[in-house]
């Protein structure tokens, strides 16, 4: 079982740091032995809560919404926070500076175009990025039952699609949000489509200007660790604020909770940065040096309150939804307003398995579904996945998040380990009937 912090209860003063020996931890699907926690929203004000699955793999999160920022009475849209209970030594090492620029309104976005010429992912230009990307970057008001709230979006077509989190928008009265552009011009929106599932959404400008500028999407398959980014938003509502920093990790298990139900959660396995995101930031671009996107900004971890620093701003973790799965869901939502999801029919727990003297992580499976593409392929329950088109799979959520990736008919190969010897196992995915778990049922495990 992970390490894990307790939460201190609001009238009780913060414990000291755990020794790292394993204790009781948030019982989300796939844990090892999850123990029950009571609802992290037992009143008014959300008690942050958090998971981790292993200390050598890649962590996956289980988190609250950010809090609402203390300027004005907002509701938690501005950057749902992966709030993980993180050490001294994980935050000395992870904390990095970023450059901020406030971009002059003035300046014409259509002096320097994408690709940026003289810039690219070895050497970047910022100053050139930033004035050629800014135009695409927008602000997104929403008024909903519980209040106002603010974050970003990217223009991805000249008819005035654009692309956010689905946590930004979701619940707005009457469909309708507030889109302000870089030059300052304020136009309402209509929600074209919401994907809870990917947590993107596309909204659409109403009577759009003749003018915009569609952002260049990149391809995030190319995406390596240590290259610059710049990431752009409305963070705190501070709009046109561009941030920079590196890639700290690809392929990251994220898994975030959007509300208190348990079964409403989202699994990605993100592009993690070190560029400064804030609340305000969710749904906005990080771009490379060449000014083209390759990811939408989503959620950030940051220090839970048993450490006695209850930050809610970046501390150098942040997480984007890379830009390949956005521009499928993407294209979904505007071609019919819902988008389908990939499926493989098996539900896994964490494990750990040796095979041919290697020790290594990987999801085991405990139930396969009659029918379902794994079954078709041979999937035996016992059976640990140790690897998705050849990439390791160290978990139960990374494995599910390579395969909400994938679309239907999607022909994957899976590396599994069975009675201590390796194999590979070819599957054909399958469309994912949209089912929700209700609230008082148990939680499954994750399922993919």
């Amino acid at each position: 079982m992970p390490d894990q912090l307790a939460v201190p209860q609001p009238d009780q003063p913060a414990p000291s740091p755990a020794p790292p020996a394993p204790s009781p931890t948030f019982g989300y699907p796939g844990a090892p032995a999850p123990v029950a926690a009571s609802s992290p929203y037992p009143g008014a004000a959300p008690t942050p809560y958090s998971h981790t699955y292993g200390s050598s793999a890649p962590a996956s999160v289980l988190s609250a919404p950010v809090p609402p920022a203390p300027v004005r009475r907002q509701r938690s849209l501005g950057l749902t926070v992966l709030v993980a209970a993180i050490t001294a030594l994980v935050v000395a090492a992870g904390t990095a500076l970023a450059t901020t620029w406030f971009v002059d309104r003035d300046t014409p976005a259509a002096t320097v175009s994408v690709p940026v010429v003289g810039s690219s992912t070895v050497a970047p230009d910022w100053e050139r990025v930033a004035v050629a990307v800014q135009a695409s970057v927008v602000a997104i008001a929403v008024t909903t039952s519980d209040g106002d709230g603010e974050g970003s979006g990217v223009i991805i077509s000249a008819d005035g699609d654009v692309l956010t989190n689905n946590h930004v928008v979701q619940g707005a009265d009457d469909d309708t949000v507030a889109v302000t552009l870089f030059d300052g011009r304020i136009y309402p929106a209509e929600i074209v489509g919401l994907d809870p599932t990917t947590d993107l959404a596309v909204v659409r400008l109403t009577d759009a200007p003749a003018n915009l500028s569609p952002a260049v999407l990149g391809d995030s398959s190319t995406v390596a660790v240590g290259q610059q980014v710049l990431a752009a938003g409305n963070p705190l509502g501070l709009q046109n604020t561009m941030t920079t920093g590196i890639v700290s990790a690809v392929n990251r298990p994220a898994v975030t909770a959007m509300t208190t139900d348990s079964s409403d959660v989202v699994v990605t396995n993100a592009i993690q940065v070190d560029a400064a995101v804030n609340p305000g930031n969710s749904g906005g671009p990080v771009f490379d040096g060449e000014g083209k996107v390759i990811g939408i900004t989503s959620s950030i971890a940051t220090l839970a309150p048993a450490y006695g620093s209850a930050r809610s701003g970046s501390i150098g973790l942040g997480f984007a939804i890379p830009v390949n799965l956005a521009k499928k869901i993407a294209d979904q939502l505007i071609d019919s307003g819902s988008a389908k999801h990939a499926f493989l029919g098996v539900r896994m727990n964490d494990a750990l398995v040796t095979a041919e003297g290697v020790t290594r992580r990987g999801a085991q499976v405990t139930t396969v579904s009659d029918g379902s593409p794994a079954s078709e392929a041979g999937l035996r329950v016992g059976d640990v996945i140790v690897a998705f088109n050849h990439a390791p799979t160290p978990g139960a959520e990374s494995l599910t998040a390579y395969v909400r990736s994938q679309s239907a008919g999607d022909r994957v190969t899976l590396t599994v380990v069975r009675d201590g010897r390796s194999m590979n196992i070819d599957a054909t995915l399958a469309v994912r009937a949209e089912t929700a778990t209700p609230p008082s049922q148990p939680t499954p495990t994750p399922t993919g």
